[in-house]
């Protein structure tokens, strides 16, 4: 029997996802990482602390499947954009690095939307926002000067950890596009955004621009050494993990929706071409010829892990309580901008609150506002996109860790008013092991692999009268917003 390995790292957590040619799932595991937060609106991490986790995750779900490396025959990693790691010539990180969900780079922002906003809009399809990466490592150059000057590699999250187990140097185009340096219009380097970073497109500090399903390297000795792994494996380049999770639930056709509940949340619609608007983040789609373009809002599953670090409890037990809760929390209300948010509103300054808070409330009740208020800012981002009028079915997939919890799948399915579909298995790691097996041909086509390993297990509907409470809510979850930003710009 041949294998092929997706390994995944997203917000707080590397999984990988060891999957066999007959289409079954062998072995999974997780192994849990960092952010730190040094200063408000900070958001970092350690570049080493993925590759060790890599490590550990490789050796732990090796001992649980019993299988043999040798009969892994390809490797593909993902990872969420715009995190770049900034490295010397030896491809040792100088710096943590910057986490999309950092908010420091204001002030760039604020430049770029005053005096490239036109080149931005027509090469990069998107507007300036603290999440990408330009503004970024502009901050970096003016308030570390010192660590811009030692810089000669620039390179991103999954990037980093594959050059660990290759050598190799390159990424791939939807990875790139993350970075707000990328020209869509000619699918390469921007010259005139790299040059706001003083970087030529041939810049020795960039990497070799490839396509995700390209094998760009083999294990090493070391890398072998330090994983398990058999040098020699071949490696793929990979590529952005919603976009493995677009493919993992089954999106490949024009129409076909997918709502995730990750890190982030998103709402993506598959389509035949990019849609340039402010509300939405556009990437090329790994089945040629179709884009995924969607909202999103920052801190999704991210607000349910900080709740659980910050107070403390166990997801199940959590999730359980949120259950004896009814509708509307009796009248407690959560807004998750623990970093600012981007659709509607692209406004890094916006903070985290509950409000309504009464004598009666229970811990009960405040968990289930964290589950409600990330629906409210995933209703925002619904009605943004349909006011795009993009067609799209009526029924989603729901993707990411989010997705599991029965509780929080109804609230969203009652506040959205949409038929979600869950399948067996849709997380980024299983799409990098789907497209993994068609890069060797395991698979004959991104197609053949989904036919043979994805199944539907259910399907949640929404409830009328729920989703007219949930109706009444927002109006009230939209004044909140209005009445307090301005506090929060102040």
């Amino acid at each position: 029997m041949k294998y092929v390995l997706g390994i995944d790292f997203g917000g707080g957590a590397s999984k990988a996802t060891l999957l066999a040619e007959n289409g079954k799932i062998v072995a999974t595991n997780t192994v849990e990482y960092p952010t730190s937060y040094p200063q408000v609106g900070f958001a970092e991490q350690n570049p080493w602390d993925w590759y060790d986790a890599t490590c550990r995750t490789i050796g732990e779900i090796l001992e649980k499947s019993g299988v043999h490396a040798e009969n892994i025959v390809a490797v593909s990693l993902d990872a969420a954009t715009h995190t770049a790691v900034l490295t010397d010539e030896n491809f040792q990180p100088i710096r943590p690095a910057i986490y999309w969900t950092d908010s420091r780079s204001t002030e760039e922002v604020r430049f770029l939307r005053e005096n490239y906003l036109d080149v931005i809009e027509r090469e990069v399809l998107h507007k300036p926002d603290t999440i990408w990466t330009l503004p970024q490592l502009m901050w970096v150059q003016k308030h570390e000067p010192e660590v811009w000057r030692k810089t000669r590699r620039i390179m991103f999250a999954k990037d980093f950890v594959r050059h660990q187990l290759t050598d190799d140097f390159v990424t791939d185009v939807i990875e790139a596009q993350g970075s707000m340096f990328f020209d869509y219009t000619r699918m390469t380097w921007s010259e005139t955004l790299c040059g706001l970073l003083g970087m030529r497109t041939d810049s020795e500090m960039l990497p070799k621009l490839v396509q995700p399903t390209d094998i760009v390297g083999e294990i090493t000795a070391k890398a072998a050494s330090q994983t398990g792994l058999q040098a020699g494996t071949p490696v793929l380049c990979g590529t952005t993990d919603t976009v493995m999770e677009v493919y993992a639930s089954g999106a490949v056709a024009q129409g076909q929706m997918t709502i995730k509940l990750a890190t982030a949340g998103r709402i993506c619609v598959v389509t035949d071409r990019a849609y340039p608007n402010p509300y939405l983040i556009n990437y090329s789609h790994v089945a040629q010829g179709l884009w995924y373009p969607g909202t999103a809002t920052k801190s999704c599953a991210a607000s349910f892990r900080w709740y659980r670090d910050t107070f403390g409890g166990e997801f199940q037990a959590l999730a359980e309580g949120a259950a004896s809760v009814p509708v509307g929390c009796g009248g407690l209300m959560y807004h998750p901008y623990l970093n600012g948010e981007l659709t509607p509103y692209a406004d890094p300054k916006l903070c985290g609150s509950f409000i309504g808070v009464r004598a009666g409330h229970t811990k009960n009740h405040f968990t289930r506002a964290v589950f409600e208020g990330v629906a409210m800012s995933m209703l925002d981002c619904r009605r943004a996109l349909e006011s795009i009028h993009i067609p799209h079915d009526e029924v989603a997939v729901a993707i990411g860790g989010g997705a599991q919890s029965p509780i929080w799948r109804q609230i969203l399915a009652d506040a959205l008013s949409i038929t979600l579909i869950q399948k067996e298995n849709s997380d980024s790691s299983f799409g990098s092991a789907m497209m993994a097996g068609v890069a060797i041909e395991i698979f004959t086509s991104l197609a053949d692999a989904l036919k043979c390993c994805s199944k539907e297990v259910s399907r949640t509907f929404p409830v009328a009268e729920n989703t007219e409470k949930y109706a009444e809510m927002f109006v009230k979850y939209k004044a909140v917003h209005d009445a307090l930003a301005p506090i929060y710009h102040g």
